[in-house]
Formats: structure tokens, C-alpha cells, sequence
């Protein structure tokens, strides 16, 4: 299949059938797809539904993956999301977790159908805006295990006690918890690391 990024395999036909690991968390999930069907339409000049391709989202209660390390109970659910979709006859697949994308490689050898590599898409971005320097903002096991640590790319990255506080502002936003609380905590991190880079 030619093309990595989702318009790219999109692009080669429009019946093509997209299966979407998503529910962690949901809203993610829901940004995800609202910022897809956007894309197509611009990107497609959608005229009807019909112009839509087929996009199955496994929507899963998997566990969230935000403490140090991350146990192999807690990687199934994910297995089994992969799985389900693939028996569905997707012809590829998204991942809508960044610390799930850790575990990629393993996964991929579980399922048929490619999985779209998330780390791959995020380097080739950077790269294409000129981007030099980047703070990687996430879960403690997204951070600690390097998932955006790129060659040639100055990356800050936060505190142990700050990752902590990360990994709690997504557990807390993804079960509803002072939401807007989250999003302020977030962007204080960013703004200092912000000012630092530039």
C-alpha cells in the first residue's frame, strides 16, 4: 500500500475501509474523527455521504496507560480492539493513543492489516515545518521510553514530578474530573518549557 498518512492511503481509493482504535479516551476518539471527516471533505470536495469511505471505530474500555510502567494485563484490551477490527476486514488501521504506540511493533505482528505508525507521521511532520527543538508532552511511559526522542531534534521534556501531574491531568480528564482544570495545568507545563526552547 503506497503512502503512509491516512489521506495518503485514503487517496488510492475511497471504498477503502479504515478501522479506528479508539475509546482511549473517547474524546480523543471524537476529536479524532470530527478532525477526519474535515479533512476529507475539504481535502475530497465531499459532495454526499456516498463520497465517504467506510471508518469502523472500535470504541474500547481499556485501561489508561498513564502510570510508570505499564503491565501486560493492561496491553490486552488493546490486542483484543486490534484484533476485532481486523476481523472486520479493515485495510488498515489508527491507534487514536499515543502511549499505546509503544508497543507497535508487537502489535502490528498480532493483526493483518498495517497499522498506521504514529511516531512515523509525528517525525515527518516536524521535519517538513523546520521544526528544531520540541517538549513532549504525555504520559510518564510515552516520555520515559523516549516514544518522540528523535535524532536531530532538540527535545525538553518535564520533570518526574511534572510527568506525574501529566499522567493525573489525563486519567482526570479522561473521566470527566474539572476538565478545564486539566487543560489550564497542561498549558502552564507548556508554557514553561515554551519559553525555555525559544
Amino acid at each position: 500500500m503506497k503512502g503512509t498518512t491516512i489521506l495518503g492511503l485514503l487517496s488510492i481509493h475511497m471504498t477503502i475501509k479504515l478501522g479506528v482504535l479508539g475509546g482511549i479516551g473517547p474524546d480523543a476518539t471524537a476529536e479524532f474523527y470530527r478532525k477526519l471527516i474535515a479533512k476529507l471533505t475539504l481535502e475530497y470536495r465531499i459532495r454526499s455521504n456516498r463520497d465517504f469511505p467506510q471508518i469502523i471505530i472500535n470504541s474500547i474500555p481499556a485501561p489508561e496507560l498513564v502510570n510508570d510502567e505499564i503491565s501486560e494485563e493492561e496491553i490486552i484490551p488493546y490486542t483484543n480492539g486490534l484484533v476485532e477490527l481486523d476481523r472486520m476486514g479493515v485495510d488498515f488501521m489508527v491507534m487514536v493513543c499515543n502511549t499505546i504506540h509503544l508497543y507497535f511493533d508487537r502489535l502490528q505482528k498480532e493483526v493483518k492489516a498495517p497499522i498506521l505508525d504514529m511516531r512515523k507521521e509525528v517525525i515527518k511532520t516536524i521535519r517538513s515545518s523546520g521544526v528544531k527543538s520540541v517538549f513532549i508532552a504525555g504520559t510518564p511511559s510515552t516520555i520515559t521510553n523516549g516514544l518522540y526522542r528523535f535524532k536531530g531534534i532538540r527535545c525538553f521534556e518535564p520533570t518526574h514530578e511534572e510527568m506525574l501531574g501529566l499522567g493525573r491531568c489525563i486519567f482526570d480528564f479522561n473521566r470527566g474530573f474539572e476538565r478545564e482544570n486539566q487543560i489550564n495545568k497542561l498549558r502552564r507545563v507548556c508554557s514553561k518549557y515554551l519559553w525555555i526552547g525559544s
